[in-house]
């Protein structure tokens, strides 16, 4: 692959990131007068910690990775705009993406003005490995995968995966936001192999934590180094970093969490399985469920009407007919299967 330098845009390869009070002292103190803060209301009129190094002590012994391969952000959508910022150049790159997958990737190229190459994933939703690496050209400087994908949730065959990293010569964006519903183990054990992939996972899924917005991404420390540059200095608050902390003391409610919902998710496969509206259900490695069915906008209504709400992804290409479906507690899945009782 070509190095990262070379990948880089020469502006932001040059760039001189801003330097924040924080940045310039980290340590121990009893007086701090660097930083304009108001000082009444402790801890809140403090500036957070703009490198988070509490937190990723905390997730690197949670992932047996070192600290200096993590970046936190507001959530993954602000490590997928910045991996695209620091390698792709506005009205010259291009980005090479599955097709159906995450629209986040499509949104952040679209504000960076930067084309997409669709891919379409198999009719069996499979990636084509060959076709992906056929899409991309000179100007292709990010490949963005999703495994388990979205709206699919299956995982992607290990050797599609490293074919792509083995031949491709820019960066590679592996999102594994459910990874943890997955049999499957994450590609972190092998992030010292490619210098040029970015592993992307997230608290919104598995930690339950979404309305905090903390996503992580995992690369090589050149590739950290460049995105704490981009990134505005003190991205997560104090708020997320505290609660982040709390909630991650306790990883053993996570993995009751994930146990009970890939419970759930079969007890509601077998269910939907016996409705004569439920054409398929497709395989998932997820926390939920693709369902085809004739008349998908009809049941989404149905089901609004009803106070429930699942995704109808009957537009999205490859998913004609589908409805995405969350799996919830016990107690939403039975409103739900007691809802669809009337559709029998």
């Amino acid at each position: 692959m070509n190095s990262i330098n070379e990948l880089l845009r020469p502006n932001i390869r040059d760039l001189k990131p801003y330097s924040s009070a924080r940045d310039e002292f980290s340590g121990e103190a009893a007086v701090f007068l660097d930083a304009n803060e108001n000082p009444f209301n402790a801890p809140f009129n403090r500036y957070p910690d703009p490198y988070q190094r509490e937190l990723k002590k905390r997730i690197a012994a949670i992932k047996e990775i070192s600290a200096e391969n993590i970046f936190l952000g507001n959530g993954s959508d602000e490590a997928i705009d910045i991996a695209i910022r620091a390698f792709c150049e506005p009205g010259k790159d291009n980005i090479v993406s599955i097709s159906p997958t995450y629209g986040m990737y499509q949104v952040a190229a679209d504000i960076n003005n930067i084309d997409v190459k669709k891919v379409l994933l198999t009719p069996d939703f499979e990636l084509d490995a060959e076709a992906l690496l056929k899409a991309a050209d000179e100007h292709t400087k990010i490949i963005f995968l999703c495994s388990p994908n979205n709206p699919t949730g299956n995982c992607f065959s290990p050797q599609e995966v490293k074919k792509i990293l083995d031949e491709f010569n820019g960066i590679v964006v592996l999102d594994e936001a459910y990874i943890d519903f997955a049999p499957d183990k994450s590609w972190l054990t092998r992030l010292t192999q490619y210098p040029n992939l970015i592993i992307l996972q997230t608290f919104s899924k598995a930690w339950g934590m979404a309305g905090i917005r903390l996503g992580m991404a995992f690369a090589k420390d050149e590739i950290i180094n460049v995105f704490s540059k981009i990134k505005y200095p003190y991205n997560v608050n104090i708020l997320t970093q505290q609660k982040a902390l709390e909630l991650l003391s306790d990883n053993d409610t996570m993995k009751r969490w994930v146990k009970e919902l890939l419970e759930e998710r079969t007890r509601l496969i077998e269910t939907l399985k016996t409705k004569d509206f439920v054409k398929k259900v497709y395989p998932t490695d997820a926390n939920f469920v693709l369902i085809k069915t004739p008349e998908p906008k009809k049941i989404y209504n149905y089901l609004v009407a009803r106070k429930i709400i699942v995704r109808d992804r009957s537009n999205v290409a490859l998913c004609e007919g589908c409805l995405r479906i969350t799996v919830g507690t016990p107690e939403e899945n039975r409103e739900l299967i007691e809802a669809l009782d009337g559709l029998s």
